[in-house]
């Protein structure tokens, strides 16, 4: 039987890989993004390569935005069984400048969007009596990366969310596990070097990388592939590394 997933932040960088990937390995893709329509290219790109996809403009730190979306991917594919969290926002700032309506949208997206989508959809996994759930967090959450306070301390959060949220529901045939990227090539990282905010840029980064180069976001999808099938059921709770060596 064909799983239904829901993949936040699925328009561009590693959510867009995410959705992809799942697809092609034959699940029905809710595409959620905040840009829609970003969101619909990205799912267009999928039924281009023969896959079945869906697209929802959500912004996951709005509840009745997620549970009006998660109702949409239910009247068309049925119950969820597959949620990827990839919906981010980053921020660059010094710490004493950092406003606190800064501070609350980061939490609010990073680490409350998380909560809402997964309580969003829990009740169809306990229905099933199975269920995945893979939360993208950061490698900086264990590494730690100044001027970005709020950031940080968001993903961080993530981690430890996934880890209580995985002693719950393991009893109800649900993993609960998190893929902290490394330093991952994206359009949003290539903002960022735009914007000066990645020191010597990617090439440096890349250099200091024990496999000497950037991550993909393919590199992102083809542990959360596996994290998502039914071979992995017996991990759950972890922090599933994937960096090229930089956090070990």
């Amino acid at each position: 039987m064909r799983k239904t997933a829901v993949v936040t932040g699925a328009g561009s960088g590693i959510g867009l890989a995410v959705a992809r990937r799942l697809a092609r390995d034959g699940a029905r893709v809710g595409v959620f993004d905040l840009d829609g329509p970003a969101a619909e290219a990205a799912a267009a790109k999928i039924r281009a390569d023969g896959g079945d996809a869906c697209a929802v403009a959500v912004d996951v730190a709005d509840r009745a935005a997620v549970d009006a979306g998660l109702d949409e991917v239910r009247a068309r594919y049925g119950p969820v069984s597959i949620l990827v969290n990839s919906a981010g926002k980053d921020g660059f700032k010094r710490f004493v400048n950092i406003s606190a309506a800064a501070w609350q949208r980061i939490l609010a997206v990073n680490l409350t969007g998380t909560f809402h989508c997964c309580q969003a959809a829990v009740p169809d996994m306990i229905g099933a009596r199975w269920g995945r759930i893979v939360n993208i967090s950061s490698s900086s959450a264990h590494s730690g990366q100044p001027f970005m306070t709020h950031y940080v301390a968001s993903k961080a959060g993530v981690v430890g969310f996934t880890k209580a949220l995985a002693l719950e529901l393991g009893p109800e045939g649900i993993t609960v596990n998190t893929i902290p990227p490394g330093f991952i090539d994206t359009p949003m990282t290539r903002r960022n070097e735009e914007r000066g905010f990645l020191g010597a840029g990617v090439d440096h980064h890349a250099a200091r990388t024990p496999v000497r180069r950037p991550g993909r976001p393919e590199d992102i999808a083809a542990a959360c592939a596996f994290l998502v099938s039914e071979e992995a059921g017996y991990v759950t709770g972890q922090v599933f590394g994937v960096n090229g060596g930089r956090n070990t």
